[in-house]
């Protein structure tokens, strides 16, 4: 399985028969959103998944979606209130509203949002289905005029957003870090971050995992334009990158976003960190029974621009076909990969420069084509040899054995990588990975199997991958 597959539990999709079903139809990675509910009550969803791993032989990871400053505009007069084009309003911090009891009043409760706008920057509201610019600044960083660029409806509470403006908010909340340490307590595999704007929301969650003992895998999701300009520096302190289009495609003009999401991904290839494409991906199963022809295209465009994963949310959460979405997406992955590997350059060569790691793995990936290996198996201590495998993009998959739970979980969200759990014991890498193919049936005698691990050698005591092995069983 080239491409992996994200669910999203919820009220539609909890009961252990639908998770084993889900699962059979090719689920590999949960994602539990907090935004809904606090991390413990997941606890009995997440003891599911560990007997469903041990039910099917292979690791289920399970994702907790850490909620992040969701803002939201505060009670509106007469709501739900009509809007239309060129129409004024009005938005300021708490108290602001007293000259504006007869004209519509748009109220913030976080006045540090406020702080920095000036004439002509956009504000969106309704998930951006009402637009506007600001059209006069009446109190500097309290108060301001709107112009609305379109007709619709204003209701209270909803999501109002600042397309491109930095937020002065860090991106873990009081809940968020409950959830961090109350899902480490329950068994949370791997977390992602909403609303990041710099490596430093990364790290502020990578301290907080730490104070509990815990180095956990950390998606960041990219949301913010802020983000995207600063895709480089997040790259290098996270594990992987999620397009999360919903909220992107309301800081940025849509016409952007198809392209803002195969430059992601590419990023992230070049990186070895793994990306996730997620939103609206089959969005209308969540009533019917097939998806549009649309968002069929859609899921296999994201596949072939070399996705890593791809993610449904309400289609799993909430839809009436849960089971009957993920094995729609799982077809058309089947279908998508290969016409993908057939039009790149399979393996991957590698840029200029040296690079040395990236290198041995366009070996050890050209050795197993021309050998026409079945497969390549990897030791991989830290997960960091079998992502350089997989940012090759082989046709033959890679099994990647480590002695470590975390980073067991955490290799499932690359791209071809089938991970295994082996025991830590005196034998070397090199030795335990032939052990693997000998005892493992998947591989017939006489296959010519591609084995890549690490053996110390004098002047190296911690090696990286330097033994690439073709290995007959």
């Amino acid at each position: 399985m080239h491409v992996k597959i994200i669910a999203t539990l919820g009220p539609a999709s909890m009961h252990p028969d639908t998770m084993w079903e889900l699962v059979d139809a090719g689920v590999r990675i949960f994602r539990f959103n907090f935004s809904h509910s606090h991390a413990a009550a997941f606890a009995p969803h997440i003891a599911t998944v560990r007997k469903l791993e041990k039910e099917f032989g292979f690791p289920i990871t399970a994702m907790g979606d850490l909620c992040g400053p969701k803002i939201r505009i505060g009670e509106v007069k007469d709501s739900p209130r009509q809007v239309f084009k060129d129409e004024t309003l009005f938005l300021g911090a708490p108290g602001e509203d007293a000259p504006f009891v007869d004209r519509p009043f748009i109220s913030l409760d976080i006045p540090e949002l406020l702080a920095g706008l000036s004439v002509g920057m956009p504000v969106n509201l309704s998930d951006g289905l009402l637009q506007f610019k600001v059209s006069e600044v009446l109190k500097k960083d309290r108060l301001y005029a709107l112009h609305a660029q379109n007709a619709g409806m204003l209701t209270s509470n909803k999501g109002i957003c600042f397309p491109g403006k930095y937020h002065p908010l860090p991106a873990l909340t009081e809940k968020d870090i409950r959830d961090v340490h109350e899902g480490i307590d329950v068994g949370i595999d791997a977390f992602a971050i909403s609303f990041v704007q710099s490596p430093d929301d990364v790290l502020l969650l990578r301290k907080e995992m730490q104070k509990h003992g815990k180095d956990l895998p950390i998606v960041a999701k990219l949301e913010r334009r802020n983000a995207v300009d600063r895709l480089d520096d997040i790259l290098e302190v996270a594990d992987a990158i999620m397009v999360a289009r919903g909220d992107l495609g309301l800081e940025c003009p849509l016409e952007e976003l198809p392209v803002i999401q195969k430059k992601i991904i590419r990023a992230c290839r070049h990186a070895q960190k793994p990306s996730i494409v997620a939103t609206q991906m089959l969005l209308s199963m969540v009533d019917n029974p097939i998806p549009t022809r649309a968002e069929a295209t859609d899921v296999a465009n994201a596949i072939m621009d070399g996705a890593d994963c791809v993610m449904l949310s309400e289609e799993t959460a909430v839809g009436r076909h849960p089971v009957g979405t993920v094995k729609v997406m799982h077809n058309i992955a089947d279908h998508a990969i290969g016409y993908y590997l057939q039009r790149i350059p399979t393996p991957y060569p590698p840029g200029e420069g040296q690079n040395v790691p990236k290198y041995l793995a366009y070996a050890a990936c050209l050795l197993a084509q021309n050998m026409k290996s079945p497969a390549m198996v990897c030791h991989s201590t830290s997960g960091l040899t079998a992502r350089f495998m997989s940012s090759r993009r082989p046709k033959e998959p890679v099994h990647a054995l480590t002695t470590d739970e975390e980073v067991l979980r955490g290799l499932n969200f690359s791209w071809g990588v089938t991970p295994h759990l082996i025991e830590h014991d005196n034998r070397g890498h090199m030795k335990r990975v032939e052990d693997f193919v000998e005892d493992t049936p998947d591989f017939e005698r006489n296959q010519a199997i591609i084995l890549t691990a690490g053996q110390p050698t004098p002047g190296q005591p911690h090696p990286g991958t330097n033994n690439i092995k073709i290995y007959y069983k």
